[in-house]
């Protein structure tokens, strides 16, 4: 797909270009024959690109409270890379073996797929204790319309590290979603934290993708669909195993926030990407930082 082409070429000329800004210089210039060499003034340490490798093992797959897939076992492998508050992301998804769910529909059916691929490019701005982050998504998915969002969010460094994002979807779903999330670290023993969130978003549908399903009409011909629309409640461990490489075990729990979120109407989702569920998710992470 040419949209993925591109931003293959841009993920790439990123991380180019910030390898390059971060390439060191000679610490003295080369003095004029006959004169003695200068010590080059003593400079602070700039911070140069630093980044995260990782892969993640885990089941299900869930995304904003939509189930997309079941019974399998799921990889994302991850690949990220920043320099002075600019951010680029590789992330993708690979079933194992799909299996539809209420919000998914397979591309290979009872088949591992790679099914998934996401790239971000994000700028952070840190002030005092409040961070700002905007940014672009890029969503090439095989199992439905690939997509694009916009995005914007703002924490503040306190108890809970609370955090507004707001997401905006201008390609085949157009759309909002709000998410307000907590998180927060406990050191357990030595090194090793315990890890602790939750997050609670609100959906609001703008495109007619969105409308909802009538029993008068048997079709979704209904109002757009708008609704306090995905909870979860997470808790795991980092363990360090090196100064770079980590393990992070976790496990999540997922409900819908609404009557409208869970509904269904003459067997049918009230929601045109499905109804949510109640659900378990449990994974393990492995990360090498550089």
């Amino acid at each position: 797909m040419y949209v993925m082409k591109v931003f293959a070429v841009l993920f790439v000329g990123v991380v180019s270009v910030m390898l390059c800004l971060f390439t060191p210089l000679s610490a003295q210039e080369q003095a004029p024959a006959g004169q003695p060499q200068q010590a080059a003034p003593a400079q602070p340490a700039e911070p140069g690109v630093t980044g995260t490798a990782a892969v993640t093992f885990l089941t299900p797959y869930i995304f904003r409270g939509y189930q997309n897939g079941k019974d399998s076992l799921i990889i994302q492998p991850s690949l990220s890379a920043s320099y002075k508050g600019f951010t680029a992301t590789y992330w993708g998804n690979i079933d194992t073996h799909e299996n539809a769910t209420q919000n998914f529909v397979p591309d290979r059916r009872h088949q591992m797929s790679f099914n998934e691929t996401d790239l971000t490019l994000s700028y952070t701005y840190a002030l005092q204790k409040w961070s700002f982050t905007g940014g672009f998504i890029y969503y090439n998915t095989k199992y439905t319309d690939e997509t694009q969002e916009l995005y914007g969010s703002v924490s503040y460094d306190w108890y809970g590290k609370p955090t507004l994002s707001i997401y905006r979807d201008f390609m085949s779903y157009p759309g909002w979603y709000f998410s307000f999330s907590l998180s927060q670290s406990f050191p357990v023993y030595k090194d090793v934290t315990l890890d602790l969130g939750a997050s609670f978003a609100y959906e609001v549908g703008t495109g007619s993708y969105w409308q909802t399903y009538e029993s008068s009409t048997g079709a979704y011909t209904g109002s757009k669909y708008s609704a306090f629309h995905d909870g979860m409640l997470k808790a795991g461990l980092t363990i360090p195993v090196t100064q770079k490489f980590l393990i992070q075990p976790m496990v999540a729990y997922w409900f819908p926030l609404s009557n409208d979120a869970k509904k269904r109407v003459d067997g049918n989702s009230y929601n045109p990407t499905g109804y949510l569920k109640h659900l378990w998710q449990g994974g393990v992470n492995f990360a090498y930082n550089f």
